[in-house]
């Protein structure tokens, strides 16, 4: 179950860092009316989503040596 939480962690911070105005299109775009994203949104949201997918990647290789 781990390695599934993992994945899931990484595949989430991959999506926020590579993909950062498709995230806002999705989360943020119906309660701002602006059409775009500001870019320090866009860069907070990859900052985070580079933290995810580092934590998700951690986890899952501690799940391999720790096992």
């Amino acid at each position: 179950m781990l390695v599934i939480g993992s994945i899931f962690i990484l595949l989430f911070g991959l999506f926020m860092a590579l993909l950062p105005a498709f995230w806002w299109e999705m989360t943020e775009s119906w309660k701002s009316n602006a059409t775009e994203p500001s870019d320090r949104y866009l860069l907070t949201t990859r900052i985070n989503g580079t933290f995810f997918a580092i934590v998700g990647l951690a986890c899952l290789i501690g799940t391999f040596f720790l096992d």
